[in-house]
């Protein structure tokens, strides 16, 4: 019985630190807005709708430090920024895309 109970806490605790890399209320949305490629930073801001910049900054360098996408500076003036998935942000295509068919059948 011990270890069930365990086992139980062990997943809540997995799940809370998923939840902590793509659980942002607006990284889903970020993250989908990158499958089909790089984007610069106004083009994710135009492409997430009600963003505000400040929470994007903040949720990007959350994906970043959590290996989710990878941030390109360019040397131009002013300075261009881009980003990209990484092979990690990448596998979660299917299963965002998954959550957003149970939204559209079961959300409203």
């Amino acid at each position: 019985m011990g270890i069930k109970k365990n086992e139980k806490i062990g997943e809540r605790c997995a799940l809370q630190d998923i939840l902590g890399v793509i659980g942002g209320k607006w990284s889903m949305s970020i993250i989908y807005a990158l499958f089909s490629g790089k984007k610069r930073f106004s083009e994710l801001e135009r492409l997430v709708p009600n963003i505000n910049t400040r929470m994007l900054v903040k949720e990007l360098k959350n994906m970043e430090a959590n290996g989710i996408v990878t941030r390109e500076v360019f040397a131009t003036v002013p300075p261009t920024v881009e980003y990209t998935l990484t092979t990690k942000g990448e596998k979660l295509e299917p299963i965002i895309n998954e959550l957003y068919k149970w939204g559209l059948a079961y959300v409203n």
